[in-house]
């Protein structure tokens, strides 16, 4: 495949989970203090997979940037003091959607929307046949940066998903935030060395998570 009509997420935590390399690889300083938000019952919540998504964005590096998202299959939130106090988190990385119109017209040999969806599920990437979900559990949460543990392609490392914001409407409660990895710790390169020089090595993914009070 010709590397200037080929994808780069994501890609995912998966995404976690989906995920996207960025053109950008400066992520803005996380705040000291959790942003203010309406007081949330402490508790569990069970995410709503129809309501949230990873979003990811995709860089080859001065050609072109592709967009889409990724669905979450399950996952929860913990809240205590009005805060997010934990949660662990599965993404479909079978569940690539494309939001950009960087593609060439239908009937091309290749740089077609299906091309980079095929590329970004074949093991030159995510190889979702053999990992097709991604994870992200939290273990600490310090003001409005979360510290987690990210699971992709059967490799997990340490990261943080940063400028974590909660809204509530009754017993519902929105989370979003960011997270930014390199992909080359979890495998995820092009076999071909010169052609994967082009992509970016950041993941920027941006999360959104809906989720309802479990009863006690």
């Amino acid at each position: 495949m010709n590397p200037l009509n080929s994808p780069l997420l994501l890609g995912a935590l998966v995404g976690v989970l989906a995920l996207s390399a960025c053109g950008s690889t400066e992520t803005p300083a996380a705040s000291s203090e959790a942003p203010s938000t309406a007081t949330a019952p402490a508790g569990t919540y069970a995410l709503h997979p129809g309501s949230s998504h990873v979003g990811w964005s995709g860089t080859m590096l001065g050609v072109k940037t592709h967009t889409g998202t990724l669905k979450f299959s399950e996952g929860e939130l913990a809240l205590a003091d009005g805060k997010l106090a934990g949660g662990k988190f599965t993404v479909d990385m079978t569940s690539y959607l494309m939001t950009d119109t960087n593609y060439a017209a239908d009937g091309s040999a290749q740089g077609t929307r299906q091309n980079l969806m095929e590329h970004l599920m074949s093991p030159d990437f995510f190889a979702v046949d053999s990992f097709p979900v991604a994870h992200f559990t939290i273990t600490k949460v310090e003001g409005n940066t979360a510290t987690g543990n990210l699971t992709v392609r059967g490799r997990t490392h340490e990261e943080q998903v940063k400028n974590i914001v909660l809204s509530t409407d009754g017993s519902t409660v929105t989370a979003t935030g960011d997270l930014t990895f390199d992909r080359q710790k979890y495998g995820v390169s092009w076999k071909a060395p010169m052609k994967d020089l082009v992509l970016s090595n950041d993941i920027v993914l941006k999360m959104q998570l809906t989720g309802n009070k479990m009863e006690a």
